[in-house]
């Protein structure tokens, strides 16, 4: 009910760059394209994964600052690269993995790439209406171009690796399967932390950092993506390249 009491403006603003994101992601699945319910069933999973990561970073930074200072180094690093990161990226994944990994749908390779993302952007919308709704309409626009493109990069990420997963779980290859479901976890953890600990230190040098590794990263997430789709395979299509 909340949406009727609010500026439509600030929920445009908050939504419509995850939107954007989604049809692109989308129309970049050429091979076979996937069924509205499971893709909208995604976003919503992605919605629910900002329940989860918020409980878990609540009893997360609660029993951190059981063993060090709030705001001290020790805890800002184990802060954004295990609590936030493994909370949210985590949060996405089982829920990723719970709604697609059986699905008769999956099966294509850049299907992880799009189930991933549609989760990822899930999340990022409703974070984003939160954050716009507390903050207004200037950080709708800020994070227009940092946030949400960054979850939808963590997706990529993720997707990536839960795809060729799949593909190698269709091969009998259950230990590389494995390997890459571990990587499709670890990775996009790893540079949700970064993002999370370069944003968060006030320095003028560290804020070129931060435009860079965001820049460079949404640079190899837009390769990626481009990448998949075009060497898009079926699963069972044994003698196409993995990556």
């Amino acid at each position: 009910m909340i949406f009727f009491y609010t500026n439509p403006i600030l929920i445009a603003a908050a939504v419509i760059p995850a939107v954007f994101l989604l049809v692109h992601v989308y129309r970049a699945d050429k091979l076979e394209k996937e069924p509205a319910p499971l893709l909208i069933s995604l976003v919503l999973y992605g919605i629910a994964a900002t329940f989860i990561a918020l409980l878990l970073e609540r009893f997360g930074s609660w029993l951190l600052g059981q063993y060090f200072p709030e705001n001290s180094t020790p805890y800002n690093v184990l802060m954004y690269f295990v609590v936030v990161a493994f909370s949210e990226e985590g949060a996405k994944y089982f829920l990723l993995k719970r709604r697609t990994w059986r699905s008769a749908a999956f099966n294509c390779q850049f299907d992880g790439v799009v189930y991933a993302v549609f989760v990822a952007l899930g999340f990022a919308l409703w974070e984003n209406i939160s954050y716009v709704l507390l903050y207004g309409l200037s950080t709708a626009l800020v994070r227009a171009v940092t946030a949400v493109p960054g979850h939808a990069c963590f997706g990529v990420f993720m997707g990536v690796w839960y795809g060729l997963s799949k593909r190698l779980h269709g091969q009998g290859k259950d230990g590389a399967s494995k390997l890459c479901r571990v990587l499709a976890l670890l990775l996009p953890a790893f540079l949700h932390g970064c993002y999370d600990y370069i944003a968060t230190i006030e320095s003028v040098h560290y804020g070129w950092l931060f435009a860079a590794f965001v820049a460079i990263l949404f640079m190899i997430a837009f390769i990626l993506v481009k990448r998949q789709s075009r060497r898009d395979r079926y699963i069972n299509n044994y003698d196409a390249e993995y990556l």
